[in-house]
């Protein structure tokens, strides 16, 4: 197999209101939350900038000039990396927002990745350039990074899909399956919206569109990923963090 051409192309999802994560998100947009020193979209953008990407688009709405005013600033600090704004006059949701931001992305592979995800990588790794490296546009759509739930420590994530042999993925409707999605994917091109709906809509319908075809694909995240819900979340993260610079148990 040929190998693929690096990914240099993102999206970052980040319009939503986090209602669940108040009263942090009262005065500032959910990705902007603090996590290990940092806000959660800074995190996600040093993952990209790590992996090779050069040009990322980004989604707006809820309290957008905090957000916008931070994007810009992390821009300017790396040279070389190019930030699109898509500020949205409505929420789109999860599918008609990347749908609204297509113009940023070019008609080839390109990572997507929610804006308040936060994972670690496995010691000596990058894990996008791991994804990319297992991408294979002949026979996938889509390649989610999965997490098994196990493994996941403190925060929980949801009992998403379960994977075959051959690396293919079977969502598991009832929530019993054993890896929970951790945002982050490659998508195959722009083409996959082509018959979308211009109103808003989940992303989750092109997944189930990819699974039924046999093109919805996964691998397995070696470090570690948080899933943040609550305030209470982003505390016991914070409290492991600060632990693991202490050395303590």
């Amino acid at each position: 197999m040929t190998p693929a051409a690096p990914i240099q192309h993102a999206f970052i999802t980040a319009a939503g209101r986090g209602e669940r994560m108040r009263p942090l998100t009262d005065l500032r947009p959910k990705p902007l939350v603090e996590v290990n020193g940092q806000p959660i979209i800074g995190h996600v953008l040093d993952r990209l900038v790590a992996a090779g990407v050069h040009t990322v688009g980004v989604n707006t709405f809820y309290k957008p000039e905090p957000l916008e005013d931070y994007l810009q600033q992390y821009a300017a600090r790396h040279p070389g990396l190019t930030i699109t704004i898509i500020r949205e006059n409505e929420l789109l949701d999860t599918g008609g927002g990347i749908k609204n931001g297509l113009k940023t992305m070019p008609d080839s592979p390109f990572f997507v990745v929610s804006g308040d995800s936060y994972w670690v990588d496995a010691p000596g790794t990058c894990t996008l350039s791991l994804l990319a490296q297992h991408w294979d546009s002949h026979k996938m759509d889509m390649l989610l990074l999965l997490k098994k739930l196990s493994e996941m420590y403190p925060t929980r994530g949801s009992a998403d899909y379960d994977i075959d042999q051959q690396g293919k993925l079977m969502r598991s409707h009832n929530l019993t399956g054993l890896y929970a999605w951790t945002s982050v994917r490659i998508i195959k091109n722009k083409s996959l919206f082509d018959n979308t709906p211009d109103t808003p809509f989940s992303f989750r319908m092109l997944m189930d569109q990819a699974e039924q075809t046999g093109r919805l694909y996964g691998q397995i995240l070696k470090g570690d990923w948080h899933h943040f819900s609550t305030p209470t979340d982003i505390d016991l993260v914070n409290q492991l963090c600060i632990r693991q610079k202490l050395s303590l148990p």
